[in-house]
């Protein structure tokens, strides 16, 4: 996918300056406030500040962006990234304190088909996966019409202050825009103001071209007027991917446009727009609930007898040659309880070999949704695997 949309790796330190983080993510948001693992600086590095294990991509990669003098000397880059990000919060499903991430950053481009390519350059990724996912997109404004949005928000925050959390208490005055990111108040969120009523006539047009675009390349993408990130830097366009596998913490991809960030960290007035992949989260997306993150085999092989192990290598070498995903049962295990293992794994076929179906020359094919076994010549196993209809 890199190669393919022309992006160049650009590789950032694991700790970074807690100020960098301060004046990207925002004081207000959950990042900064309670997910940051703080280094503190030994008593001889007088002078140089706290740090942080990096929670995001995007802070480190402008500061290098910077740092080399691109926002000036060559501004519109295409950058991508991976690695692991550190958050301090209760581990739970999709939820981790070290976890990966796969990220692209732009910088350079103002337009909307710069917003609308990485929103494809993520259905591809989808479609290569075979992921069952939900787009959904929405535009926050800019620095014209973004404040009348704050301030309608945080009329209607006062008008239901009995109402909201005591996160939301919080921030409230001081960003109100993260009431809608609230999981505890979504409820009431929805009747909340809605940023696509505030937004300018640029910022109109700019969001109906990323519409029109994504939708000329197929992308089932929903409008989600409520949908903001957790991070204050985000303008104009936004968007999040989620898959009802992971559970709570649904959104697989998130990600949109920042353009007044580079300036806020020190750098030129650039444009910049991008997202971010969480790794095990997709893996929890690929896989049926009870198999993990793998997905089920197509078949397990079921070796009844130490003789017949040296079969079932060769059988299972020859169909993962074929692309197909096995699993090779323990040859110590009884065949009642190993069929019962296969079937747990959702594997679709369980290949029973033993010493009688060497010497006759077939293996025993045993259709777990369908309940059939057929015993099939050992030429065919591989094409009878592969060729029945799901």
């Amino acid at each position: 996918m890199a190669y393919r949309h022309a992006l160049n790796e650009i590789r950032i330190p694991t700790l970074e300056r807690i100020e960098l983080y301060e004046r990207s993510s925002g004081e207000t948001s959950d990042v900064v406030q309670k997910q940051l693992y703080r280094v503190p600086r030994a008593a001889e590095a007088a002078g140089e500040g706290d740090q942080a294990l990096r929670p995001e991509g995007t802070p480190g990669v402008i500061r290098a962006y910077i740092d080399a003098g691109l926002d000036r000397s060559d501004p519109e880059q295409r950058f991508f990234y991976s690695g692991s990000m550190f958050r301090y919060e209760r581990p739970q499903k999709g939820r981790l304190r070290q976890f990966n991430q796969f990220g692209v950053e732009i910088f350079g481009r103002a337009d909307a088909a710069c917003d609308a390519e990485l929103i494809i350059m993520i259905d591809e990724f989808r479609r290569a996966l075979g992921l069952d996912v939900r787009f959904e997109v929405n535009s926050l404004g800019d620095g014209n019409c973004r404040p009348a949005f704050r301030a309608a928000l945080l009329e209607w925050g006062r008008a239901h202050y009995s109402e909201l959390c005591e996160d939301c208490h919080q921030r409230l005055e001081r960003n109100p825009l993260r009431l809608l990111d609230c999981k505890t108040d979504a409820e009431l969120a929805k009747s909340a103001p809605r940023s696509l009523d505030y937004l300018c006539a640029p910022c109109r047009t700019h969001f109906a071209a990323v519409e029109r675009l994504i939708g000329i390349a197929g992308v089932p993408c929903e409008v989600n007027p409520r949908l903001v990130r957790g991070l204050d830097y985000y303008t104009r366009t936004t968007f999040e991917v989620t898959s009802s596998a992971v559970g709570a913490q649904s959104a697989i991809v998130a990600g949109g446009r920042y353009d007044g960030l580079v300036e806020a960290l020190g750098g030129a007035a650039i444009a910049g727009t991008g997202f971010a992949i969480g790794v095990e989260r997709t893996a929890l997306a690929l896989a049926p609930e009870r198999y993990g993150a793998g997905g089920a085999p197509d078949a397990a092989i079921v070796a009844i007898g130490a003789g017949a192990v040296d079969f079932a290598i060769e059988l299972a070498r020859e169909l993962r040659a074929r692309g197909r995903r096995v699993e090779l049962l323990s040859p110590e295990r009884g065949v009642k309880a190993l069929l019962k293992r296969a079937d747990k794994l959702g594997a679709r076929y369980a290949l029973i070999v033993g010493e009688d179906e060497i010497r006759n020359g077939v293996v025993q094919v045993k259709d777990l949704r369908a309940g059939v076994q057929t015993a099939v010549a050992r030429a065919a196993v591989a094409a009878a695997v592969a060729g029945q209809p799901d």
